[in-house]
């Protein structure tokens, strides 16, 4: 045996190893693709098909038949992972980089190799060799202003070609955070911070471009020529694009996940990641047409895209046909089929607000409106999803138009409906009210007999204010129209909203309420005329001698005209995210005349103004919503004076080291003054001395006199 076991060991077997030797290319043209989803054999077509449709979308071509996928012969399934064989190297390493981390599903996320890697890393060196360790760079943190000492906010600023971005706080804290050299243009369009604040966004030809950090270095780009315009998702974590110009692929253009492929092609709307810039998905644009509402002409609504607030879906209309919502990040459709409704015109998600209960109530929900059609009454749906039940539905008759109203914490959907009147002449509005928390979600109908020009719910509130208007120069371009303003407030005991008051004989036709609720500003904007501004508060804390006087069941005894003011020519209002200040703008892109921007206190006092040439927006940098918990909010409300105390001290030491640098720099000066007069008076001394010496001098002259002398005198007599 061990002769035999000898001889064995001596055979040669290289020539047989050599014959039968894998010879890899220099460009591996295999794939295998792990994590695809375990199916049947009665499933492998449409696997193969969704997954050809797949790799095309990222703009690898391949064909079902280059799919092979390996089977386990004891259960009858697939194994999990699949081969794809590619013409070239070079296309198997484009679709391993484009399909790598791909979500082919809501579970299923590909991990992509090269086959050869497979032999490759199972044959690896069991000698463990410490990799060297690389410096590290710290990142610019993208929040960083949120870290501000001075707790100031931040606001940009675009005229004409210059981007500035500014700390806004006292007049000793004004500074510019960034700005972009005069002859380096920061947009081509316009430009706009992301719903949090932690991008800023500009438009360029080639396509959108994001900021950020402390030095606002380019972070990331999307490739989408012409855009025009852009909406981000509520969570930051996607971006919409928009194109008046359909895509087109040229022959050779560069494609990939970050590229449009020859199946976008035709369509103006992409939805993109913003963490690895990856295009998601192309769609082609919806128009609102007067096919749908008789009188309305051909429109595309913006946002064309809308995204549920818990950020796991988003939805498109489609005019008269159907809603589709598709789950993200995978974009497929949900349910695999959209939500068919005859006649759909406008939809919103509801926002969602914590109230601490776990029902269909708390979770998403959509509310839609679709016209009159022959003997079918407009009609508005409140749908929950995704169970798409039916929550409420409430009939609507005589309909020219509904507008959609959720208040921010989800408990109220307003909708505005407008109706002709008998004569077909003029409109009328009614606001009818879901009670969407209550049992059933009654309708409360409120009926004016004017139209309303603007309606705006409180944030963080139960209030809404109302504008409206019978002026027969309504609707005239440029004329100044009168208007009724009216606040509404939920009354608890009757649960139903009540008149809090009315302004009659008023300019105003916008409502622009604080972000934190109680103060709101009534402006008139658009007019060539009158460009007024009131500030008001609803919870006026009146002293004690006049709240004694007043009943404490007085409805509407806490609003207080506060202050007004003056912007000529404003076109934009806005509130910074504290509430506190007010930015109006007057736009290059409206009007020519006395463009700038004023920021204004609550109380309506200038805190300061700017006319610039060709200035087109102001924009406040939004702040994310607070971490703290509910608890530790109500510990801080309870301890406000302390704290209070402790700004106090601190805005004082700021003030008289303001005074103390004031008063240093005004001794600087006297002293600069008196060093600069004193050698005024020297060489005023010197110049005088020269002077008198120099006329002494001249003094000092011969003068000749002549002088006659009488010698003798005699008189004598001549006969």
């Amino acid at each position: 045996m061990l002769a035999l076991d000898t001889f064995i060991d001596d055979i040669d077997y290289s020539d047989i190893e050599a014959k039968y030797q894998v010879h890899w290319e220099e460009d591996e043209t295999t794939l295998v693709i792990d994590h695809v989803p375990i199916i049947e054999q009665s499933k492998h077509a449409a696997l193969v098909a969704k997954m050809a449709k797949a790799f095309a979308r990222k703009g690898a071509m391949i064909k079902p038949e280059d799919i092979y996928v390996p089977w386990d012969d004891s259960t009858g399934k697939s194994k999990g992972y699949v081969f794809i064989d590619f013409s070239t190297g070079s296309e198997a390493a484009f679709a391993l980089e484009a399909m790598q981390g791909y979500a082919f599903d809501a579970k299923h996320i590909f991990a992509v190799n090269f086959f050869s890697d497979i032999e490759h890393y199972s044959n690896l060196d069991e000698y463990y060799l410490e990799p060297s360790v690389e410096e590290y760079v710290p990142k610019e943190h993208l929040r960083y202003w949120l870290s501000d000492p001075q707790g100031r906010d931040q606001y940009v600023t675009y005229s004409g070609d210059q981007v500035v971005i500014h700390w806004h706080g006292k007049p000793g804290q004004y500074e510019v955070a960034h700005a972009k050299p005069e002859n380096n243009k920061w947009t081509e369009l316009f430009l706009s911070w992301s719903p949090l604040g932690t991008y800023l966004a500009t438009v360029h030809r080639q396509g959108i471009r994001l900021w950020g950090g402390r030095s606002f270095k380019m972070l990331e780009k999307f490739a989408h020529p012409l855009v025009v315009l852009f909406d981000f998702s509520p969570c930051e974590r996607y971006l919409v694009t928009w194109s008046h110009v359909p895509i087109v692929v040229p022959e050779g253009a560069q494609q990939g996940p970050r590229y449009f492929s020859s199946e976008d092609e035709g369509n103006q709307l992409a939805v993109w990641e913003i963490a690895s810039g990856h295009l998601l998905r192309t769609f082609p644009t919806d128009t609102h047409g007067g096919n749908d509402v008789p009188g309305n002409k051909a429109e595309m609504h913006w946002p064309a895209l809308k995204w549920s607030p818990d950020g796991k879906y988003v939805a498109r209309a489609v005019p008269g046909q159907q809603i589709s919502v598709y789950e993200l990040p995978g974009m497929g459709l949900q349910g695999k089929k959209s939500i068919k409704i005859e006649g759909v015109v406008e939809f919103e998600w509801r926002p969602l607000a914590n109230h601490g209960e776990a029902s269909e109530m708390n979770g998403n929900m959509l509310a839609y409106w679709t016209p009159e059609v022959v003997n079918q009454p407009a009609r508005v749906t409140l749908l929950a999803f995704p169970s798409r039940t039916v929550v409420r539905q409430k009939n609507l008759f005589n309909v020219s138009e509904c507008k959609l109203f959720w208040q921010n914490q989800g408990d109220f959907l307003c909708v505005k409906v407008d109706r002709h009147t008998k004569t077909k002449k003029t409109l009328f509005s009614n606001l009818e009210i879901f009670h969407v928390r209550e049992k059933d979600c009654p309708v409360e109908v409120i009926e004016l007999k004017d139209v309303v020009l603007d309606f705006s719910w409180e944030p963080k509130g139960e209030r809404f204010g109302v504008v409206s208007s019978n002026d027969p120069n309504l609707g005239n371009s440029g004329a100044t129209v009168k208007t009724d303003i009216g606040f509404y407030q939920l009354h608890k005991a009757k649960e139903e909203f009540r008149l809090l008051c009315t302004l009659p004989e008023q300019t105003s036709n916008v409502i622009r309420w604080s972000p934190q609720g109680r103060f709101v500003v009534l402006a008139t904007v658009g007019s060539p005329s009158k460009s007024e501004l009131q500030f008001w508060d609803l919870d006026f804390k009146v002293d004690d001698l006049a709240r004694k006087e007043a009943r404490k069941d007085e409805w509407g005894a806490g609003l207080q005209r506060l202050g007004t003011a003056d912007h000529y020519g404003v076109t934009d209002l806005e509130w910074d995210p504290s509430g506190r200040y007010l930015a109006s703008s007057a736009s290059a892109w409206k009007h020519t005349l006395e463009n700038g921007y004023a920021i204004w206190d609550f109380r309506g006092q200038e805190v300061t103004k700017h006319l610039q040439d060709g200035f087109k927006q102001f924009i406040w940098r939004p702040r994310p919503p607070t971490i703290l918990s509910k608890e530790q909010r109500r510990i801080i409300r309870k301890n406000l004076r302390e704290y209070s105390r402790q700004f106090d001290e601190e805005d004082a030491a700021q003030d008289s080291t303001a005074s103390a640098e004031l008063v240093a720099r005004y001794r600087r000066l006297v002293d600069e003054w008196n060093t600069w007069r004193a050698g005024c008076n020297a060489d005023t001394s010197v110049t005088q001395h020269v002077t008198k010496k120099s006329e002494v001098e001249e003094c000092k002259e011969e003068v000749e006199i002549w002088v006659e002398e009488l010698i003798d005198e005699r008189e004598e007599v001549l006969e």
